[in-house]
């Protein structure tokens, strides 16, 4: 039971990937703050799930994000894991598509994690101590048609993580990175379309995917193992997100640089 009495915090919990990985949680002893729209959604899942706080809250009101991040952490005096998990998809031509679906992907897949994120940092470096999770995609890694606003945003949680992972490796703060492929949850159906309308419809490959439950298990499996990328899927979306993978060894030659220029500042500062 790796996150047996550790704080998690979810976002996206009310469904799919993010519900999936509360019970999963839960049932290792974790306790559990549940972050989302769908405030009747996550008090049903609360209740199932133990020690659990419901934070409901806009993830795009990056205000609303400070104030529950401050939330959160009062709740036990800290979080020993964020889950950036809350985000929208996208199935539209780019030539067909309105570039307010553009700004609303963004804001949701890439500026809203990166804002929570934030709101999280001082607090876990100042405790030399955390993870933080982004659930990126499959996308994340390469870019796919009728895609192109989600890939991007996508492709940006992987540079915005490996960048931070290099920053807070002296920190005691892990950074971990879940790229899924096809996993049976409402991703396709909740997608946006060229105007903005959800597509209400699901793609043959996702009803095919791998069940949530069993995705979960094997994520948090990577997690407690300290894997910094972790692929998930089936066939060529597997074999395409390892043939994509940055090396570890460039994450630790990242850190080792970002390590020696801290030392470099320290001992300007002592000679002044």
């Amino acid at each position: 039971m790796a996150f047996a009495g550790q704080v998690v915090w979810i976002t996206g919990a009310s469904s799919g990937i993010g519900a999936a990985m509360a019970r999963a949680l839960a049932a290792q002893g974790a306790k559990l703050v549940l972050s989302g729209r769908n405030e009747a959604a996550l008090a049903e899942l609360a209740r199932n799930c133990g020690d659990a706080l419901v934070l409901p809250f806009e993830a795009t009101d990056y205000a609303a994000a400070a104030s529950a991040a401050k939330k959160a952490w009062n709740w036990q005096g800290h979080i020993d894991m964020l889950v950036n998990n809350a985000g929208i998809s996208q199935r539209s031509l780019a030539v067909d598509t309105a570039f307010e679906v553009y700004e609303r992907i963004v804001a949701v897949d890439l500026l809203a994690p990166i804002a929570l994120t934030q709101a999280l940092l001082p607090r876990m470096a100042e405790r030399k101590s955390g993870r933080i999770v982004m659930v990126s995609s499959i996308a994340g890694k390469v870019g796919s048609p009728m895609r192109t606003g989600y890939s991007a945003a996508k492709f940006g949680l992987f540079g915005y993580s490996d960048a931070l992972r290099a920053e807070v490796a002296g920190l005691g703060i892990k950074v971990h990175v879940i790229a899924p492929g096809s996993i049976r949850t409402d991703v396709s159906r909740n997608a946006i379309t060229a105007d903005g309308s959800r597509r209400g419809v699901s793609d043959k490959a996702i009803e095919n995917g791998l069940d949530p439950a069993d995705a979960v298990d094997q994520m948090l499996s990577a997690i407690a193992a300290d894997e910094r990328e972790i692929i998930m899927g089936e066939g060529m979306e597997k074999e395409i997100g390892e043939l994509r993978r940055t090396p570890d060894a460039l994450h630790d030659r990242m850190a080792a640089v970002v390590a020696a220029g801290y030392a470099q500042k320290m001992d300007e500062g002592a000679s002044e």
